[in-house]
């Protein structure tokens, strides 16, 4: 019995060391095209990790739709709020943003509103648009009749929905910010 332990040991070690050697000396770089554009930094705050490209991102966030709002939460199992969803989704691609909305205020490079695009970050203020504080973000999905921006949402629609930049959003409105090269 001793030796069935001592051989299985073996084996996964030989399983292992074989796997490490036939990842040595690959990279992202041999998988990704170098024709995908890449995350731009703005900011020192966001550090990509891995290429990605504005429709992907966006792509990724759409398959969390349906999943509910719950404050303060990154965890797809049990909710996410505003920040949570947009932190999952960009550490899914491994770029670290800040964690809290009104932390996105100084990063990226703000854009006009007109020319908003997929993947770009929408800010808003919190639920009173009298503060001029960000407190609730989305990611632009398209704008081409209307604007429309992925968030999670404690309102109506409670969780990870598709909004249009309604009159109820431009009064909290902000401003828009690429974090993509263009």
């Amino acid at each position: 019995m001793k030796s069935y332990f001592i051989m299985t040991k073996i084996i996964w070690c030989y399983f292992f060391i074989s796997i490490c050697i036939s990842c040595k000396g690959s990279s992202n770089k041999d998988i990704i095209t170098e024709d995908i554009k890449t995350v731009t930094i703005y900011a020192d705050t966001v550090k990509p990790k891995l290429r990605v490209t504005q429709h992907e991102l966006v792509a990724f966030a759409k398959t969390l739709i349906g999943i509910p709002y719950k404050y303060a939460s990154i965890d797809p199992n049990i909710g996410f709020d505003c920040s949570g969803f947009i932190t999952y989704v960009f550490n899914h691609f491994k770029i670290e943003v800040p964690r809290s909305s009104v932390g996105f205020t100084n990063i990226g490079k703000e854009i006009k509103i007109e020319d908003a695009k997929e993947g770009d970050l929408i800010l808003f203020t919190g639920t009173d648009a009298n503060i001029r504080i960000v407190g609730h973000m989305g990611i632009v999905t398209d704008n081409i009749d209307t604007l429309k921006f992925i968030h999670s949402t404690s309102g109506k629609k409670y969780g990870v929905t598709i909004s249009e930049f309604s009159d109820r959003y431009k009064l909290r409105f902000v401003k828009v910010v690429r974090i993509f090269k263009d």
